[in-house]
């Protein structure tokens, strides 16, 4: 029964552990109020998964709370019928979060409980079993020939099981001597052998990084600044209580071993901790590193993502919901790991875009880790070389404590950074057009010298383009507004939006000219003109075509290390995180792309990728090189990053910012309307605007609604207002309120989006 919706008229019902208010995970927003059977109020805990019926069904909820919001006749609940799961699935602090995450995000509760609670706990999985096998009787030789008589199959397993040193898997058993089950029972009915199935539960799914590459450790010598940094996180952590640390740290010096020197100190406060990674991508090596550090000292690390298949997630989730496991690697979602009593949150590359979900419930991972943090009292450590704007904002308003990393550990040089005028290229009229001589001439001397190369361009396929000069045909996708992407690979034209393929074609579809002409290029031109002038250096190219299949990623980048590859080709996916000492060149193909996005934060992102993607050089004992190809070399992004000059990037960038009152001085906030019918789209656009200028409690910029960037998107036009808010938490509840009673046609769906980072 729905306690929201029939305010009772009688006395209050029981508030003990006999009626539960709970949130279904339905699409029902709303607190519903059950009795619980007396066999299950000793199961029933805050958090707990549990089967309720709901009108003619039977649907999973989590227990919010026991008793009711509102007093409502207790004869009139209707009986929960099991408990899902024998540990709460949802901690309390999550459940905190879950409401702030409702109000701060304006989304449902139901669609935060299954962000939460990985689709295997929901569906009532179980750890499956391994039954052990082991010897109970020791019989005579004489005994034992008799057996070997009658059955000789049975006198193997026996001979096989008195020789192990302790129980053994059934399964397995089975598998390598090649035995049938009977074999099995008929040992364990004379009673010479026995079947362990008290203790027999196991974790019998692989761990997909459990072969991760471990990198080896030395042992490290704390440098002055890292050791300052150290002592000023453990001095927080010493407190107990809430604390937000940026640690604000040069490529290569040293954040890694800061962070793993904090976890090591919430580990010996008894607390738990997470570790957060902006991809996936990046979580193979993260693992390496943190199991050759911690495995010696008995603790578990646990990987989190959502890439994991059911069992894997399982797996995780029982680990950390027993204690068994105190660290949790993984990307954005590990932010909702189920841990006890979490004491430290790391957040690596805090300025990663990645963090943002771009689907609902649409949250940052970096804001729910620092709040999680508040609730928690515990210590959120954020990282990078290249903050975002935001992070730094509240360092300077006080929110946030600073840590700086201002040198390389070793004292290693960072990179000496050239940038190379394309446009003086082109005047030349020499060389693949698409590399300057420059950075041709220094491939070549790497290679000879045996040292590698990486070389990025955020953009993927081999031409971005298809056009014909004759008529002016340009081949687009059919149901977005954006070109298609040719692939040489496997000859096709490629919407990167919708994924929609065809064939490209050898004549122009409009005029039927042969002139028709490719423009434009990706990583898989890169790689081929790579291979036409270093014909014996072995490249790959690595971006999310060429990654499709599973764990491929983590073996190219495992071949990289030892030097089976010398020029590696990728987009964003290695610009970051990774460690190559080998690795003395990094080319920026095209620097300018990021540049050209409309967006307030193109920038910065510039900025922030050319500092990343030019860290990945000179990590060795080599001094590192990096060159930056740019038709517009005199770019102040392009010259402060050459110069390394962070501060001064940060001093204009913001001075930009608070003139127009972009973010970090502001709030924005993105409601997009889309729909298959443009005008019936733009209507509903503007007349919830007119509606939200007459019914606002205080004023607020507002501007659109508009088209999007990119109008159309898998047959849908899109329709976008902004918001510009000082508080979020003011304008949401109204925001919230007038959109529940807008009467909005249903073949217009409407999304908002609190501190959007895509604002194609």
């Amino acid at each position: 029964m729905n306690t929201d919706r029939h305010p009772p008229a009688i006395a209050p019902v029981s508030v003990g552990n006999d009626v539960v208010s709970v949130v279904t995970l339905t699409g029902l927003d709303k607190l519903l109020g059950y009795r619980v059977p007396p066999k299950l109020q000793d199961l029933v805990k805050v958090g707990s998964l549990v089967r309720v019926p709901l009108l003619r069904r039977n649907e999973l909820a989590v227990v919010r709370q026991f008793g009711l919001k509102e007093d409502y006749p207790l004869s009139k609940l209707k009986f929960l019928y099991e408990v899902v799961q024998p540990f709460p699935v949802i901690t309390p602090d999550l459940l905190e979060l879950a409401e702030w995450m409702r109000d701060y995000y304006l989304v449902s509760a139901d669609s935060l409980m299954e962000a939460m609670v990985p689709t295997a706990v929901r569906r009532g999985m179980r750890l499956k079993q391994h039954t052990l096998l082991r010897v109970t009787k020791k019989i005579d030789a004489e005994e034992l020939a008799r057996l070997r008589k009658k059955a000789p199959r049975q006198a193997d397993l026996y001979e096989f099981l008195l020789r192990q040193f302790k129980p053994l898997p059934r399964t397995m058993i089975l598998k390598r001597l090649g035995l049938s089950a009977t074999c099995v029972s008929s040992l364990v009915k004379k009673g010479f052998i026995e079947e362990l199935r008290e203790h027999s539960e196991r974790l019998a799914y692989d761990d997909p990084l459990s072969q991760a590459e471990i990198v080896t450790q030395k042992d490290f010598v704390i440098n002055a600044e890292q050791e300052a940094a150290i002592n000023s996180i453990k001095s927080s952590l010493d407190t107990r209580k809430y604390h937000a640390h940026l640690l604000h740290g040069v490529t290569g010096s040293g954040k890694t071993e800061v962070y793993i020197h904090a976890m090591k100190l919430a580990l010996k406060l008894g607390g738990a901790v997470i570790y957060l990674v902006p991809e996936v991508a990046l979580t193979p090596q993260t693992v390496g590193r943190l199991r050759s550090r911690f495995e010696a000292e008995g603790v578990k690390t646990v990987v989190w993502h959502s890439h994991l298949s059911d069992g894997e997630r399982l797996d995780a989730w029982h680990a950390l919901t027993t204690g068994e496991a105190k660290v949790v690697v993984g990307a954005r979602s590990a932010v909702f790991a189920p841990v006890e009593n979490l004491r430290l949150l790391v957040v690596d590359e805090e300025h990663e875009p990645a963090y943002k979900q771009d689907e609902t419930p649409r949250y940052h991972g970096r804001d729910v880790a620092v709040y999680r943090s508040r609730l928690c009292q515990a210590v959120c450590l954020m990282g990078s070389a290249t903050p975002s704007l935001e992070s730094l904002y509240n360092v300077q308003t006080g929110k946030y404590k600073i840590n700086i990393l201002p040198d390389r550990v070793d004292g290693k040089r960072l990179p000496t950074i050239h940038v190379a005028d394309m446009k003086r290229e082109l005047r030349k009229g020499k060389g693949p057009g698409l590399f300057s001589r420059q950075l041709i001439e220094k491939m070549v001397e790497r290679f000879e010298n045996k040292e590698q190369t990486i070389l990025f361009i955020n953009r993927r396929g081999y031409s971005t383009s298809i056009l014909c000069p004759e008529c002016g045909y340009l081949a687009t996708c059919p149901h977005c507004s954006i070109t298609m992407t040719y692939h040489r690979f496997d000859e096709t034209l490629r919407c990167h939006l919708c994924a929609s393929e065809e064939k490209p074609p050898r004549r122009c579809p409009s005029c039927s000219s042969h002139k028709i002409q490719w423009r434009g290029h990706g990583t898989q031109r890169i790689e081929e003109i790579v291979k036409k002038f270093l014909p014996k250096a072995r490249v790959v190219r690595m971006d999310t075509d060429a990654m499709r299949k599973k764990n491929l990623f983590r073996k190219i980048l495992g071949e990289f290390r030892a030097g089976r590859i010398d020029v590696l080709v990728g987009t964003q996916m290695i610009a970051k995180g990774l460690d190559f000492p080998n690795v003395t060149l990094v080319g920026l193909v095209d620097a300018d792309l990021s540049l050209r996005i409309p967006d307030f934060r193109a920038a910065e992102r510039s900025f922030q990728l050319m500092v990343q993607v030019a860290g990945r050089a000179g990590r060795g004992e080599r001094p590192g090189e990096v060159v930056v190809q740019t038709y517009i070399p005199h770019s102040p992004t392009i010259q402060f990053a050459r110069r390394g000059d962070f501060d001064g990037f940060l001093a204009e960038e913001l001075a930009h910012r608070n003139e127009y009152r972009y973010p970090p001085f502001r709030h924005l906030i993105q409601h997009q309307f889309r729909g298959v019918n443009p005008e019936k789209v733009s209507f509903y656009a503007e007349q919830w605007t007119r509606q939200l200028e007459s019914n606002l409690p205080e004023k607020i910029e507002i501007r659109g609604p508009a088209p999007a960037p990119m109008e159309k998107i898998r047959d849908h036009y899109r329709f976008q207002i902004w918001y510009f808010v000082n508080q979020v938490s003011k304008i949401a509840p109204h925001l919230a309120r007038l959109r529940k009673d807008f009467k909005m046609d249903k073949d217009v769906i409407d999304t908002i989006d609190v501190d959007p980072v895509n604002l194609m």
